[in-house]
């Protein structure tokens, strides 16, 4: 009897051991996933999807994964590509571990036996320079056991986005770290049950920027199928180096380098310095709406390329894939800035034109200051920024950092004829949300929408139960649409209890109002996005490579 009972203690241990583990054979190798905690389904963390290049090597295309022989076990290393440290960010727990070759990928499975499910691959934001993979959490969007997940780190500032034009650094290395994700995506993730021919790749903020541009990008064609960018777009000043070898310069300069007009020297500056070093300065309060080092119009120089014409013009071309995307904004994205209004108000009220994004410019310094006024006077009146107009503060950042480009992108693409672009602004607030300061009003912060999305009640709290009711409701009307938009490509497909939703027009309208109510309305930020065309057809900077002039002498 005692004999029998250790045989059945043992076929259930075995059963056991067998539910908590799934294996997986990629084409690198078998990889072994466990169980969630609290979710019914099964993890795979760090997964090398490539191998990112090291030392002088560092700012090189990524390179093929390693492969192994014996089960790989692919637990959570938290594993993080080298980015500025931030002292007082809830976002980055110490228990982080940075290091060079950080190219990692995390799929999130289903506990199911069904194949061909449709393929989610969530890009992080970090405004290009910081952020990583498992920062957002999408895996409340799997509750019907239909959807696999994948999220996963990219070479970020200078160590993903230095752009030189020379063989050691190309430019774009993080745009092709996410294309390498991608192809790693279509090669394997069949394997996992998921469709290679059904991918949806969405992205917040810089990560919004990123899918914006993979759209556009012919190394990626055929990789995704459908387009989600929450709160970022490809026109945006900080989506793209106006002039990368002048930002190169600029730097190298700060780091008190000054031999920087010789491209081999400043090659090999960039090259041996240290990343912690390199990667010190987060950027964060430049005033001309940039980040500093984003993707780039690449030269080209015989090897693979991310992007060698600018957005606005492949746009305008029409040469892209017509898929259908998802597109839209927080009402106050602005609040994005507010940390800063104190130190800036002061500022503005001195030289305006200096909060100008880095993607106007103008024949004369006194051309510049007649726009800036004619900017000012639209957000502020004739009055002084101060506590009295602060919305004004909020619409301004609001329209050059995201709504504009979006809304521009909107009308470019309809017109190249796609007819699937499905506009909203997300306004909701609850009694959470604070008011902005001086005054009243509430307004939804920048990337309110992927927080509702997101597991937990924000980024920051995992345990949902502690959202209001009124949020709870509005998080699964939100995981709602774009589960939708996922499966079918329509936000709203015919049969949902939620209002009808037709495509945009070249006027961005008609647009969906997703606040306390749900509803369809016209023109999105008509009178705003007016003005903004007006500035932009007059006075729009275009992007530029690396200058080969200053390649002679290589």
């Amino acid at each position: 009897m005692q004999w029998q009972t250790c045989v059945l203690l043992l076929c259930v241990t075995a059963i056991l051991a067998d539910d908590e583990w799934r294996e997986v054979k990629t084409s690198q190798g078998v990889v072994r996933g466990r169980k969630h905690p609290t979710e019914d389904i099964y993890t795979f963390y760090n997964i090398p999807y490539a191998t990112a290049p090291v030392g002088v090597d560092k700012f090189k295309a990524p390179l093929h994964p390693p492969v192994w022989l014996q089960p790989y076990d692919a637990i959570d290393k938290q594993v993080v590509c080298p980015q500025p440290i931030f002292p007082f960010s809830d976002l980055q727990p110490s228990t982080l571990v940075q290091q060079e070759n950080c190219l990692i990928a995390n799929v999130f499975v289903p506990n199911t036996n069904k194949k061909n499910l449709s393929v989610v691959v969530y890009v992080h934001g970090g405004a290009f320079i910081m952020g990583w993979g498992e920062m957002f959490k999408a895996t409340q969007l799997m509750n019907k056991k239909d959807i696999i997940v994948v999220t996963f780190n990219y070479r970020l500032g200078v160590h993903g986005f230095l752009c030189l034009g020379t063989e050691d650094a190309p430019g774009n290395a993080g745009m092709k770290d996410q294309v390498a994700l991608l192809r790693w995506v279509q090669k394997n993730i069949a394997s996992f049950g998921g469709n290679p021919d059904d991918v949806t790749i969405l992205g917040y903020s810089a990560g919004a920027a990123s899918v914006d541009l993979l759209l556009l990008s012919k190394s990626a064609e055929g990789l995704f199928h459908r387009v989600v960018p929450e709160s970022g777009g490809n026109l945006a000043a900080f989506s793209i180096q106006r002039d990368p070898l002048e930002v190169a310069k600029t730097y190298g300069k700060k780091l008190h380098f000054s031999d920087v007009d010789d491209i081999n020297s400043l090659g090999h500056f960039y090259k041996t310095t240290p990343l912690e070093v390199l990667l010190s300065d987060p950027f964060f309060d430049r005033t001309d709406s940039t980040f500093m080092f984003s993707p780039c119009v690449e030269r080209d120089i015989g090897v693979e390329t991310f992007l060698t014409e600018s957005p606005l013009s492949i746009l305008k071309g029409g040469n892209y894939s017509k898929l259908p995307v998802l597109y839209g904004f927080a009402n106050m994205e602005g609040l994005f800035r507010m940390d800063l209004f104190n130190i800036w108000k002061h500022k503005m009220n001195t030289k305006f034109s200096d909060f100008l994004p880095a993607d106007l410019q103008f024949e004369s310094e006194q051309e510049r200051e007649e726009v800036a006024n004619k900017i000012k006077m639209f957000y502020f009146g004739d009055k002084p920024v101060s506590e009295e107009n602060i919305l004004g503060y909020v619409n301004y950042f609001s329209d050059i950092i995201f709504t504009y480009p979006m809304l521009w992108a909107t009308k470019l693409q309809v017109e190249a004829g796609n007819n699937q672009i499905y506009l909203y602004e997300y306004s909701f607030v609850d009694d959470d949300v604070p008011v902005v300061p001086h005054t009243d009003v509430q307004g939804a912060n920048h990337c309110a929408q992927s927080m509702a999305i997101a597991d937990g009640k924000n980024f920051t709290y995992p345990d949902e139960s502690l959202a209001t009711p009124e949020y709870q409701n509005m998080k699964k009307i939100m995981r709602e649409i774009w589960h939708n938009f996922i499966k079918t490509g329509k936000p709203v497909p015919e049969g949902s209890s939620l209002p009808a939703w037709a495509p945009a027009g070249a006027d961005r309208s008609p647009h969906m109002l997703l606040g306390q109510k749900i509803e369809l309305r016209g023109v999105l930020l008509e009178e705003r996005t007016r003005f903004w065309d007006d500035i932009y057809q007059r006075y729009y900077r275009e992007p530029v490579p690396p200058s080969p002039a200053s390649h002679f002498e290589l």
